[in-house]
């Protein structure tokens, strides 16, 4: 362990930040300090009080107690609009985008003196350009992916050339290669004297990112160490205050076909959406496959078209337990069997201001909770607190409203509502996006024992290895296209990163079919 105490002339010092919520203490008496020219990692599992503390420096939650000093001057950082002036831009976990306005039109609204937008249009398309993240600035935010989302908070982060630049998660959703382009912009901005904070999962990041880090467990610093001289194991053992339990992956036992896609193609509704085609893949009980992909290559398409949200007119190219769903609504594809676990966890996975039991009634299969026709309470409160339990999720009870959660606690219990419907199949976007590393190992081997149980297990997701760790069989989506399927021992991650690139054999994916 390395103290910084003694490290001179912090460009933002916090000194005992204590944030109370009623009866829950999310920071307490928090002292951390940052150099100019430094990344500094901020560490800890979900709920451990890490995007409290940024909001705090940010302005857009005020403290209950304690001192801000920004270049030595303490200074009481009223707004986000006040933390722009001085120079903090910040990339929350949860996008704060107007989904009916384009891209250009949002990045303007969080610019305090926008150019003309033709001119702000030629410069987003500059940054998108110079830190390879491709947008464009005139599509509608609501037509984007996760990924895409994430791709216009950083860039209108950068637009305003902050001093100190805080990141929330900023890499749950960006494929390898963009992840390499964003650390290179990093250390370029930290060589120009620009601070990061830098809040992340992948302890793997961190110690390659990371100058100095600061670890917080239940809302306190417990440790502060230099990621180099460390490891991700001895970093997690920091976080939650024990050695974590590795889970194994054995090979599978794959039984009939569960869910079976034939020949899908469909055009996109969207102006700037991802048209699907001759899509080809069957999932089998007792395996998991997974779905490899940069982020608005059709798989936003591809699950509405599993789900249901999207009924397609080729009634037979879907297949749910040997069912043709394809204009079938997703209340009757639950009913054969069907979870789905959204990449969207606020809008889509939850709504925010419902609570935590709310939520839950709206997934749970009518007959286990409506009697005579009236819901039964006592079972969806039941049902809500034993999620709450067996997934450890933080929160202050069943009735929490779902946006009063940690980002990371909100997809555990999202996760383990679908999990607990006990399915035939289970489809899951992002499974462990913005989850702690604990909570991601439980979740991994949660499915790893569905998938021995025989569920059927689709699992579509940008960290590819977690696709390596979990999958049976793995595919590459690129441009509205499926690749050929690969046992995942047969392949390796830089295989399917050129995949990524739809560089795969021009062979009809039908292969997804026939190794099934």
């Amino acid at each position: 362990m390395t103290s910084l105490a003694s490290l001179p002339s912090p460009l933002l010092e916090l000194k005992g930040m204590r944030k109370v919520y009623q009866t829950v203490v999310a920071n307490d008496h928090i002292d951390l300090r940052v150099l100019p020219g430094e990344i500094h990692a901020v560490l800890g599992e979900n709920g451990a009080g890490k995007s409290t503390l940024m909001k705090m420096i940010y302005g857009v939650t005020q403290p209950t107690s304690g001192a801000i000093l920004w270049q030595g001057h303490d200074t009481n950082i009223s707004s986000p609009a006040q933390a722009r002036k001085l120079g903090i831009g910040m990339v929350f976990q949860h996008f704060s985008l107007f989904e009916t306005l384009s891209v250009l039109e949002n990045v303007a609204l969080g610019l305090d003196n926008p150019p003309k937008l033709k001119q702000l249009a030629q410069e987003i398309t500059e940054i998108s350009n110079r830190y390879d993240l491709p947008i464009d600035p005139f599509r509608s935010v609501h037509t984007l992916s996760v990924g895409e989302m994430q791709r216009v908070e950083i860039i209108r982060c950068l637009l305003q050339k902050p001093k100190l630049l805080i990141m929330d998660e900023p890499t749950s959703v960006l494929a390898p290669s963009a992840v390499r382009k964003l650390f290179e912009t990093l250390r370029q901005l930290a060589t120009e004297g620009c601070s990061i904070l830098f809040i992340s999962h992948k302890l793997d990041e961190i110690q390659a990112l990371c100058h100095t880090a600061t670890v917080l467990r239940s809302g306190k610093v417990v440790a502060n160490c230099l990621p180099s001289d460390e490891t991700p194991q001895s970093m997690a053992r920091m976080m939650i205050g024990k050695d974590l339990i590795a889970y194994k992956h054995q090979a599978s036992a794959p039984g009939e076909t569960l869910l079976q896609i034939k020949g899908m193609s469909c055009a996109s509704k969207e102006p700037f959406g991802i048209h699907l085609n001759n899509i080809n893949l069957a999932v089998r009980a007792g395996e998991i496959l997974g779905i490899a992909g940069i982020s608005g290559n059709g798989q936003k398409e591809l699950l509405y078209a599993i789900s249901g949200e999207e009924p397609i007119n080729q009634t037979e190219s879907i297949q749910i337990c040997g069912v043709d769903v394809g204009k079938m609504n997703p209340r009757d594809r639950r009913r054969l069997g069907l979870s789905f676990v959204p990449e969207e966890r606020l809008g889509r996975g939850a709504v925010p201001q419902m609570s935590l039991e709310d939520n839950a009634l709206m997934t749970m299969i009518e007959p286990s909770v409506v009697q005579y026709g009236l819901i039964q309470y006592d079972k969806v409160r039941a049902y809500a607190s034993a999620c709450i339990k067996k997934f450890d999720v933080k929160c202050h009870s069943s009735q929490s409203e779902a946006q009063s959660l940690s980002g990371g606690n909100l997809q555990k219990f999202i996760v383990g509502r679908e999990i607990m419907q006990n399915p035939k199949v289970i489809v899951l976007a992002q499974p462990t996006w913005g989850v702690d590393i604990g909570a991601a190992l439980f979740i991994r081997q949660t499915l790893l024992e569905l998938r021995d149980k025989g569920v059927a297990i689709l699992v579509v997701s940008e960290e590819i290895d977690e696709l390596f760790e979990i999958s049976d069989r793995i595919v590459v989506m690129a441009d509205g296209k499926l690749s050929p399927a690969k046992l995942t021992r047969d392949t390796n991650v830089e295989e399917i990163g050129v995949w990524m690139s739809g560089l795969w054999p021009k062979t009809d994916n039908t292969t997804a079919l026939a190794d099934a």
